[in-house]
Parts: structure tokens; sequence; C-alpha cells
């Protein structure tokens, strides 16, 4: 399976970035967050392949499917 989260603390002090790159994977939710795409995110991120970018947002989809008890917190 091909890699696409690297975490090194020699890299951004262990920020998660996408393989290969010094993209920070949060980079890519920020964009999405203020309603631009992934085309915009891989424009300005050239070194981020578009499979890379997708495949960031299959594994956060099955976190939060996998993630019930934290998405199940009850408010007082």
């Amino acid at each position: 399976m091909e890699k696409i989260i690297n975490i090194d603390s020699d890299i951004l002090g262990g920020t998660p970035v996408f393989w290969g790159t010094r993209v920070p994977v949060k980079n890519l939710f920020d964009y999405l967050e203020t309603g631009e795409t992934i085309d915009d995110f891989l424009l300005d991120f050239e070194s981020v392949q578009r499979n890379q970018a997708l495949r960031i947002l299959e594994l956060s989809k099955k976190l939060i499917e996998t993630s019930t008890s934290i998405l199940h917190e009850s408010v007082a």
C-alpha cells in the first residue's frame, strides 16, 4: 500500500505532511473548509498528487465511521 502521510520530527516539527512533500495535511482541510476545491489545492501545492488528497479524504471518512464512541459524546 502506498504511503500518503509522513510524520517526522525533522519535517515541520512532526506536523503530518503528504508523503514526499513538506505540505501539511491540514492545508487540504483548510482549503475545503473555506469553500475551495481539491483542484484549487492541487494547483497551489503541485507536489501533492490528486490520489494522495483523495486517499486522505477516504481515510478521514473511515476514521469518522469507525469512531462512533467519539461522535456520541453526551452533551450536559
